[in-house]
C-alpha cells in the first residue's frame, strides 16, 4: 500500500533542521489532502480537509499561494482534532508514505501531532520521495548547488514525464493527484529498485502488464480556493461597518493647516540601494517647508555627520528652520551574533530623540558591523534594551516586524511583537502607515490599524523613499541591479530566474498635498507626526577634537591639573623633552633658539594641544626603535623648532626659514596636523603599536565611499541595460575630465566647466550631448547614467588616515569592520572625521624611505660601509653633477623627462636650488622656471622692488617661490603679526578676495609708514595675489628635496646597490622593472638574470658589482623556496651541480615548480655540465630529469635523516647513483627568450628584436603611438616592426576569414585585427614568433546616419619579414668623415672594408670641415656594395659615422 499525501500551510518555518516539537517554528496546516493506493496502482481511498485555524490566521502571504483563507477554512473547515484521528487512521492501512519533497510535509504534521499530543505512527513508516538526485538526474535541469542538477519541482517532474503541466500547483487535492500519477510512472519506468519498494523480483513485470501505458489522473474534481475566497470576502465585506474612515473632503479640511514631514527616508549611503543625495532631500523638504525631514538609511549611520551639518547650514539662511532627525532602518534578529544559520531580521526603523539617543544608535550600528554582521548587518532585542533610551520607534515597512508577521506568520504573532515593542517604547512606538497601492500594503494597514485601537498605539504615515521624483524610479530600478549584479530585463520577483525590485513606482519623495491626499480618510496619521517633530532636539554632531591621554611621568604631573582638567603636566612634559632635544639637535641653545621654542611651546599651551605632540614622538621614537625609517617631515609641521627638537620632523626650520605659524596659529586655534611617512613595510608595525598602546577599542583607520564616476556611470547602467561592451566604451570614450551633471547642467558652473574644455574634448561633448538626444538604447543609458552619477558604490578604507580616541572609539562615532581584518573604521569619512571630535593621524606608507633603508643594507653587507643618510653632507660635487647632468631616473620627485630637462639648464649647486625646483614645478609656477634658471647663471637681472625685500628672496634670485616668503615679508615690511602674516597667505592661496580687501590698506598704510614707497608697495601686492595661489609651501618642498637628495648622494656614489634597491621596489610592476633596467644600461651598470650561487630574495650586487636579479621576482617562486636556498647557500657554501642542490636543499620549501621557474629564468646557468634544456628531457618513463634529480635528492636525506648504524657501530655507507644526465639539443634563441619571459615577464639575456637594430631604423612609429588617441594619426602612413606573439585565425559570420594577432616591441605590446582582402593577402606572414615590419594607414573612422564619427580604422598596407628589410629597403650608405681624419691610413682601412662587400647598394661618402663650417658629398659612381649587419657593425666598432639612405 501507498499512501500520498500533501499539505498547504501558513507558510514556511524560519528554521528547516528545528524538531517537530518546536511548535513556534512549524507552520501551520490548513488543508490536508490524501490517495491511497495498492500496490498494482489502483486507488483504493481519498479525501482531502480544509482544517479550521483555531487561535491563529493564515497569513497574506500564505493565501496569495494557495487561495485558502482564513474565512474559507473556518467556514468549509474540519477540527484538527477530526482530521488527525482519520490521518492516523489511513496511516495504519499502508506500507509506504509517498511525496513530493516529503520532509517539509512529514515535519507539518508531525508537529501538528505533537501539539495535541496525539500517538501516530508516522515517523516509523519507510518514506518515498519522488523529489531526489536520481530524479533530478533524470529531468537534467541546470542551475543545482556545486555545478549538479537541479533538483525538480512537482510541475517540472510531471512535464518530463507526461510533457504536460499540471492545472493547480499549490492546491493539496492537485498536488497529491500530480504526486501519485507521477510516482506510479516512476515505478512503471523502473525508476526505484524492488529493495526500495521491499517487492519481489516479477514485481516490476506484473505492475506493466497491469499499467501498460503511461499512468493516467483519476480524474477528482478541484475547487478553485481562490475563487471560494474571494466570494466569502466579497460577502464579508457587505457586513462591514464602514464608518470607522473619514471622507477624503472632510480629511483634507482637516489637514489644511497640518505640516507634514517625511520620516522613512533613505539616502545614497544606503549603499546601491537608493539615488537620493542628501543636498537633494533638504531642498525638496525646504521647497514643501516641512518642518522637519529623517534619515533613515539601512542599518548605517554614514550619513548622519553630512545630513545634520547640511541641515544646519541651510537654517542658517532659512526663514523657517528645519529639524534634522537622525535614525536607522536596524535588520532586528533573533540573535546578532548567531552565525550558523541566515537570519536576516526585520527591518525596524530607530529615530534619535536628541544627542544620547543618537549616541545610542550609533552603538547599535556599531554592533550590528563588528559583531553582527552575517549577510547582513544585524543586532536583536537585547541590544535594543540596552540602548533604548532617548529612541522613537517606527514598525517599518513590510519587511518590519509586525507587517512582516502579519504577512508570513499570522495575526497572532504579529500582535505578541507589536505587544513586546510597546511595552519596551511606551509612548515613543508608533504604527507606520504605508500606502504605495500595493495589496499586500492594504491587507497589512488593515490589521494594523485594529491593532492600533485595540493596543492605543498612535499611527503615522510614511512613504519609504529611496528616489526624490516618481520619474527616478526606472534608474533608481537600474541601481538595483548594479548591486545585484543583474540585467534589467530580468523579471522581478523571488527564486530563481528573478531579481529584487520594488513593486511600482511610489517610493518616491511625495509632497506635503500628495501625502494628504492619500491619507485623507486617515488624517490623524498625519498630525500625530508633529507629535513626534515635538519631541526631537535640535543638536550638533561637530565639536572640539578629543586627545587621548597621554601617560607622563610622576615629576612633571601638576595637581591642579585633576581639579580643572588642565593639561599642565603634559605642557611642563612637552617642555622637558623639547630643551633636552635642543641641546642634542643644537649643542649649544643660543637666544635666538631659545626664543623661537618659547614662542612656540607657549602657542601649542594656549592652544591646548601638549598631548598631540606627546603622542606623535612618542610612536614616531618606537618606530625609530623598530628600526622602521621615518620621513624627515611633511607639509607644514617642518616648520616646527619643537617638532625638530622632538625627532618629529628632521629638517631644522631655523636654517631653512620655515615658519611654525603656518603650522600652528597663535591668532587662530586649530588643531595641528602631522602627517608622518614612514617606510612602507614598516607602516603597519607603527600602527600595531599604536592599537597596543591605545586598545584596539580606541583605534580604527577611516572609511572612505567610492562613489559611480562619470564613466563607471556609463558602464554599469550599459551593463545592467545589456548595451553592447563596445557602445559603452565608445560613449565612455567621449567624456572628458569633467561629470556627466556639469555636460548637462544648465548652471553656471557646469556651462563654465565645458567653457574651459579644450576644443577637440568639446567636440565630444556636443557628439554625447547629440547621442543623448535619441530615443534607443544608447540615449536611454546616457541619460540614466547622468542620473546615477555620484551614487555611493562601495566603501573602502583610506590609505594612511587613523584615528585614536581617548576612550572606547563608538562612544564617539559608529564603526564598522575593515576587510579582510579585525581592525575598526570609522562609518564617517576623512572630510569630516576631525569636525567629530576625532584625532587623526596620517601614517603614510613611502617606497622611497624603504628604497634609501634596502640601499644602506646593500652597502653595509657589500661594503661594510654604514651610511646615516641623515648625515649625508649637503655639498656633495658628486650628487649635484647627477643633478646638472639630469640623470635623475629613480631620483623621488625629480625623474620625470620635464625635471631633467630643467635640471640640465638650471644646473643646480646648492641646496636650496634643489628647494625651489621642487616648489616650480607644478602647473602654474612652472612659467617662472626659465627666469630662475636665467638668474642664476646672470643672463638675467636679479631685481628687488624694494632693497629691503632682498633678505628673504635672495636664496631664490629675487622670485617669490614659497609662501613663507610672502609671511616673512609681510612682517618685515608692514609690521604685520606672526598670524596676520599666516591669514594672509592663506587667503592669498585659497582666493578669499574678501579678506585680502580687508588687509591690502593696512598693508600699504603700515609699510609707507616704515618709508616704503606706496607706489611700489602697490606692485608689490599685485604680484603677490598674482602669485600667491601659485605659491608653494616651503617647509614641504624641503623635507621631500632632502629625501630626493639621499636618494641621489646613493645613486651617484652607489649606483649598482642603489638601483638594485630601485628595482627590489618596483619587483611586482614588469613595466617599471624594464624602464630600470634600461637606466641601467644607459649608466654601463649591468643587470644580470637570477643566479642560484649569487641571488638573494630581492635585487642584490654581486662582487663584480653588476646587479642580480632577485629570486622572488621570477613566477612561481615563493619566498619560502628562496629562504630555503640562501639559507643553505651561506651555511654550506655554493651549489656546485643540480645533484649537489637536490642533496642540500629542504625539498618541502623549495619544491618542483619553484625550480622549474628558476631554471627557465636562467639560474642554474652557473651548472657547467648541464643545459637549460636537459632539465626537461624526458626518459622513457615520462619523467623528467629534474624529477629525477629531485628523487634522488628526497632518497639521499631520507637515508641521512634515517643515520642508519650496523651491528657493528659503523654508519651506513648507503650509495645512490647519481642519475645519467641527458644528452638533448640546446634551446634556439626564441625557446630560450621566450621561457625567460614566461617566468619573468620580460626579456633579460637579450632582446629578440637585438638582431635588428638597423632594421628598426626604417620604421616611422612604435607601438606606443596605437595606444594614444589615434585621430592625431589620421591619413598618416605608419610603418613600425615587432614579433608576432599570438595568432588567432577566425571565421565570420559571412564565412569569411579574419584574424586577432599580437605585436610585441620593446616596450609595448598591442592587438590587431585584420579583415577582408588584407587578410588574404597577408594571411600567410601571421605565424607565432615572426618578426614583422608593417606598414599601414590610419583612416577617418566610418560615419554613421546622425552624422557621428566613430573610431578610426587600421588599413595593412604592407607586411615583409624583417630579415629582408635590409635589402629591400636600404639603398644606399653615406659614410661621415671629419676633414683631419681624410688620411691615407683611415682610407686604406675602409677600402678593405668596403671592397669585402660587393653588391648593388649605392655608397656615398660626406666630408665636412669643423672650423670652416664646410660639407661636401661624395657619392661613389663606380662602386656597389651590399649593406649587411655585419658591414654595419664593423663600421661601428671602429667608431666610423654612417647614414643609411
Amino acid at each position: 500500500m501507498y499512501l500520498i499525501f500533501d499539505t498547504e500551510t501558513t507558510g514556511l518555518p524560519k528554521s528547516w533542521n528545528a524538531p517537530i516539537t518546536n511548535t513556534d517554528n512549524w507552520p501551520r496546516c490548513v488543508q490536508i489532502a490524501w490517495q491511497l493506493h495498492d500496490e498494482m496502482g489502483n486507488v483504493i481511498e481519498h479525501n482531502d480537509f480544509l482544517i479550521k485555524p483555531e487561535g491563529y490566521n493564515i497569513p497574506y502571504d500564505a493565501e496569495r499561494i494557495h487561495g485558502i483563507s482564513t474565512e474559507l477554512a473556518e467556514e468549509q473547515g474540519i477540527s484538527l482534532d477530526e482530521c488527525l484521528i482519520l490521518f492516523n487512521e489511513v496511516l495504519g492501512k499502508t506500507k509506504f508514505i509517498v511525496g513530493q519533497n516529503l520532509n517539509f510535509d512529514l515535519n507539518i504534521m508531525g508537529c501538528e501531532f505533537h501539539r495535541l499530543g496525539v500517538e501516530n505512527k508516522m515517523t516509523s513508516l519507510p518514506i518515498l520521495d519522488t523529489c531526489t538526485e536520481k530524479t533530478a538526474f533524470m529531468c537534467q535541469i541546470p542551475g543545482g548547488r556545486g555545478g549538479k542538477f537541479k533538483l525538480p519541482t512537482l510541475t517540472e517532474l510531471h512535464n518530463h514525464l507526461f510533457g504536460a503541466g499540471f492545472g493547480d500547483a499549490h492546491n493539496a487535492t492537485a498536488d497529491v493527484e500530480a504526486t501519485t500519477r507521477c510516482f506510479l510512472e516512476l515505478i512503471r519506468i523502473r525508476e526505484f529498485t524492488k529493495e526500495q519498494l521491499d517487492v519481489g523480483p516479477d514485481y516490476f513485470k506484473n505492475f506493466s502488464e497491469a499499467n501498460p501505458k503511461s499512468i493516467q489522473v483519476i480524474g477528482l474534481k478541484h475547487i478553485n480556493l481562490k475563487k471560494e475566497s474571494d466570494k466569502i470576502r466579497q460577502r464579508l465585506d457587505k457586513l462591514k461597518n464602514t464608518e470607522s474612515t473619514k471622507s477624503t473632503s472632510v480629511g483634507l479640511a482637516e489637514l489644511e493647516n497640518v505640516q507634514f514631514s517625511h520620516l522613512h527616508n533613505h539616502t545614497q549611503y544606503s549603499v546601491l540601494q537608493s539615488t537620493m543625495q542628501i543636498g537633494n532631500i533638504i531642498k525638496a523638504a525646504a521647497k514643501d517647508n516641512m518642518p522637519a525631514v529623517a534619515m533613515t538609511d539601512t542599518a548605517n549611520m554614514m550619513a548622519s555627520f553630512h545630513f545634520v551639518s547640511a541641515i544646519l547650514s541651510h537654517n542658517k539662511t532659512a526663514a523657517t528652520p528645519m529639524k534634522p532627525i537622525v535614525g536607522c532602518e536596524f535588520n532586528v534578529c533573533e540573535d546578532h551574533k548567531n552565525k550558523s544559520q541566515k537570519d536576516n531580521g526585520y527591518q525596524i526603523v530607530l529615530l534619535a530623540k536628541n544627542k544620547k539617543g543618537y549616541h545610542n544608535l550609533a552603538k547599535m550600528s556599531s554592533i550590528a558591523f563588528v559583531d553582527g554582521f552575517y549577510y547582513v548587518p544585524r543586532i536583536d532585542r537585547e541590544v535594543i534594551k540596552k540602548y533604548k533610551e532617548d529612541i522613537i520607534v517606527l514598525t517599518g515597512n513590510l519587511y518590519g516586524e509586525v507587517p512582516s508577521k502579519i504577512l508570513n506568520l499570522g495575526e497572532k504573532q504579529a500582535e505578541d511583537a507589536l505587544i513586546w515593542w510597546k511595552e519596551e517604547f511606551k509612548d515613543d512606538f508608533y504604527i507606520e502607515l504605508m500606502r504605495h497601492n500595493q495589496q499586500d500594503e492594504k491587507i497589512v494597514n488593515e490589521t494594523l490599524l485594529k491593532f492600533s485601537k485595540k493596543h492605543t498605539v498612535k499611527v503615522i504615515a510614511t512613504n519609504n523613499t529611496f528616489y526624490l521624483e516618481k520619474k527616478d524610479a526606472n534608474a533608481h530600478d537600474i541601481l538595483l541591479c548594479v548591486k545585484d549584479g543583474e540585467k534589467q530585463a530580468t523579471p522581478i520577483g523571488k527564486g530563481r530566474g528573478y531579481r529584487y525590485g520594488l513593486p511600482n513606482q511610489e517610493y518616491y519623495f511625495k509632497s506635503s498635498d500628495e501625502m494628504k491626499a492619500l491619507f485623507a480618510d486617515l488624517p490623524e496619521a498625519i498630525t500625530n507626526i508633529q507629535e513626534i517633530v515635538d519631541k526631537i532636539e535640535i543638536f550638533t554632531l561637530a565639536r572640539d577634537v578629543l586627545l587621548p591621554a597621554f601617560d607622563i611621568p610622576e615629576e612633571f604631573k601638576d595637581a591642579a591639573d585633576e581639579e580643572d582638567k588642565g593639561k599642565r603636566g603634559e605642557n611642563n612634559f612637552l617642555k622637558h623633552l623639547t630643551f633636552v632635544g635642543a641641546k642634542k639637535r643644537y649643542g649649544e641653545i643660543t637666544k635666538a633658539i631659545k626664543e623661537r621654542l618659547d614662542f612656540e611651546l607657549s602657542v601649542i599651551e594656549k592652544t591646548g594641544y601638549p598631548g598631540y605632540f606627546l603622542i606623535v614622538e612618542d610612536f614616531i621614537r618606537e618606530a625609530r626603535n623598530m628600526d622602521v625609517a621615518v620621513g624627515p617631515g611633511r607639509g607644514s609641521a617642518a616648520g616646527s623648532v619643537v617638532a625638530f627638537c622632538l625627532w618629529i620632523t628632521n629638517i631644522d626650520p631655523i636654517k631653512y626659514d620655515l615658519l611654525f605659524e603656518r603650522f600652528l596659529n597663535p591668532e587662530r586655534v586649530s588643531m595641528p596636523d602631522i602627517d608622518i611617512d614612514f617606510d612602507d613595510e614598516g607602516r603597519g608595525r607603527v600602527m600595531d603599536y599604536v592599537i597596543n598602546k591605545y586598545g584596539a577599542n580606541q583605534v580604527a583607520q577611516i572609511i572612505t565611499y567610492g562613489t559611480m564616476a562619470a564613466k563607471s556611470s556609463i558602464r554599469d547602467t550599459a551593463r545592467v541595460l545589456d548595451l553592447p561592451l563596445f557602445e559603452a566604451d565608445r560613449i565612455a570614450k567621449l567624456i572628458p575630465l569633467i561629470k556627466l551633471k556639469n555636460i548637462f547642467g544648465d548652471d553656471a558652473k557646469s556651462k563654465g566647466k565645458v567653457a574651459g574644455l579644450r576644443s577637440e574634448d568639446k567636440q565630444l561633448v556636443e557628439e554625447l550631448k547629440s547621442l543623448s538626444f535619441g530615443n534607443d538604447l544608447i540615449s536611454e543609458t546616457i541619460n540614466k547614467a547622468t542620473m546615477l552619477e555620484g551614487s555611493v558604490r562601495n566603501t573602502g578604507i583610506h590609505a594612511c588616515g587613523v584615528i585614536i580616541t581617548p576612550g572606547d572609539i563608538t562612544n564617539y562615532v559608529p564603526v564598522a569592520l575593515a576587510k579582510d581584518s579585525d581592525m575598526y573604521v570609522t562609518q564617517f569619512d576623512n572630510s569630516v572625521v576631525e569636525s567629530a571630535g576625532l584625532l587623526k593621524m596620517d601614517f603614510l606608507g613611502l617606497k622611497t624611505l624603504t628604497l634609501i633603508k634596502d640601499t644602506v643594507k646593500i652597502v653595509k653587507a657589500k661594503h661594510n660601509v654604514i651610511l646615516d643618510p641623515e648625515t649625508f653632507p649637503l655639498d656633495d660635487e658628486k650628487t649635484y653633477e647627477l643633478f646638472q647632468k639630469g640623470e635623475t631616473v629613480g631620483i623621488f620627485q625629480y625623474e620625470s623627462p620635464g625635471m631633467q630637462k630643467h635640471m640640465r639648464s638650471l644646473k643646480p649647486t646648492v641646496f636650496a636650488d634643489l628647494i625651489a625646483m621642487n616648489a616650480l614645478y607644478r602647473p602654474g609656477p612652472m612659467e617662472y622656471i626659465p627666469s630662475f634658471i636665467n638668474r642664476k647663471h646672470g643672463t638675467e637681472d636679479i631685481e628687488y622692488d624694494l632693497p629691503a625685500m632682498e633678505e628673504y628672496l635672495a636664496e631664490t634670485y629675487g622670485i617669490t617661490v614659497y609662501q613663507e616668503q610672502v609671511m616673512l615679508l609681510s612682517q618685515k615690511l608692514a609690521d604685520f603679526t606672526k598670524g596676520e602674516a599666516d591669514v594672509l597667505r592663506k587667503a592669498m592661496g585659497k582666493k578669499q578676495i574678501a579678506v585680502l580687501d580687508k588687509m591690502k590698506p593696512k598693508f600699504v598704510e603700515q609699510a609707507a609708514a616704515k618709508g616704503h614707497d606706496p607706489e611700489k608697495l602697490e606692485k608689490i601686492w599685485k604680484d603677490w595675489e598674482a602669485f600667491a595661489s601659485y605659491a608653494f609651501n616651503k617647509s614641504h618642498s624641503t623635507c621631500y628635496a632632502w629625501i630626493a637628495y639621499q636618494t641621489a648622494y646613493l645613486k651617484a656614489h652607489y649606483p649598482a646597490e642603489y638601483m638594485a634597491s630601485v628595482l627590489s621596489n618596483n619587483m611586482n610592476d614588469i613595466k617599471s622593472v624594464s624602464f630600470f633596467m634600461e637606466e641601467c644600461k644607459r649608466m654601463g651598470l649591468p643587470v644580470f638574470g637570477p643566479d642560484l650561487n649569487e641571488s638573494y630574495l630581492k635585487f642584490s650586487v654581486n662582487e663584480e658589482g653588476a646587479v642580480r636579479f632577485g629570486m622572488a621576482a621570477v613566477k612561481g617562486v615563493g619566498a619560502g623556496a628562496v629562504r630555503a636556498i640562501i639559507k643553505e647557500r651561506e651555511a654550506n657554501g655554493n651549489f656546485n651541480s643540480i645533484f649537489d642542490l637536490a642533496k642540500r636543499i629542504d625539498l618541502r620549501a623549495a619544491n618542483k615548480k619553484s625550480f622549474d621557474s628558476l631554471i627557465k629564468a636562467g639560474a642554474f646557468d652557473s651548472f657547467a655540465d648541464t643545459h637549460r634544456a636537459q632539465y626537461f628531457s624526458t626518459d622513457e618513463k615520462g619523467l623528467t630529469f629534474l624529477e629525477r634529480a629531485m628523487k634522488f635528492g628526497s632518497k639521499y636525506q631520507e637515508n641521512e635523516n634515517s643515520a642508519q648504524v650496523s651491528m657493528f657501530g659503523e654508519a651506513s655507507t648507503v650509495q645512490f647513483p647519481e642519475p645519467d644526465i641527458p644528452e638533448c639539443e640546446t634551446w634556439g634563441t626564441m625557446e630560450l627568450l621566450s621561457q625567460e619571459k614566461e617566468v619573468i615577464g620580460i626579456y633579460i639575456s637579450a632582446h629578440p628584436l637585438d638582431d635588428f637594430k638597423n632594421e628598426l631604423k626604417f620604421c616611422n612609429a612604435s607601438l606606443k603611438h596605437f595606444k594614444a588617441d589615434l585621430t592625431k594619426f589620421v591619413n598618416m602612413n605608419l610603418a613600425f616592426a615587432g614579433i608576432v606573439t599570438d595568432v588567432q585565425h577566425r571565421v565570420s559570420k559571412a564565412g569569411k576569414g579574419w584574424a586577432l594577432f599580437t605585436i610585441e616591441d620593446y616596450a609595448d605590446s598591442n592587438e590587431f585585427r585584420i579583415f577582408g582582402e588584407e587578410y588574404l593577402r597577408m594571411q600567410h606572414f601571421l605565424v607565432p614568433n615572426q618578426f614583422l615590419f608593417i606598414r599601414a594607414t590610419i583612416q577617418a573612422g566610418w560615419t554613421n546616419k546622425e552624422g557621428v564619427v566613430g573610431e578610426p580604422r587600421l588599413k595593412f598596407t604592407e607586411m615583409k619579414l624583417l630579415h629582408d628589410i635590409m635589402d629591400e629597403l636600404c639603398k644606399k650608405i653615406t659614410i661621415q668623415l671629419p676633414l683631419n681624419q681624410v688620411k691615407e691610413d683611415t682610407i686604406l682601412n675602409l677600402e678593405s672594408i668596403l671592397k669585402n662587400k660587393p653588391g648593388k647598394q649605392g655608397l656615398n661618402f660626406t666630408i665636412w670641415d669643423e672650423k670652416e663650417k664646410l660639407e661636401v658629398s661624395l657619392p661613389s659612381r663606380n662602386t656597389k656594395i651590399h649593406i649587411t649587419n655585419e658591414l654595419l657593425a664593423i663600421l661601428d666598432s671602429q667608431l666610423i659615422s654612417y647614414k643609411l639612405n
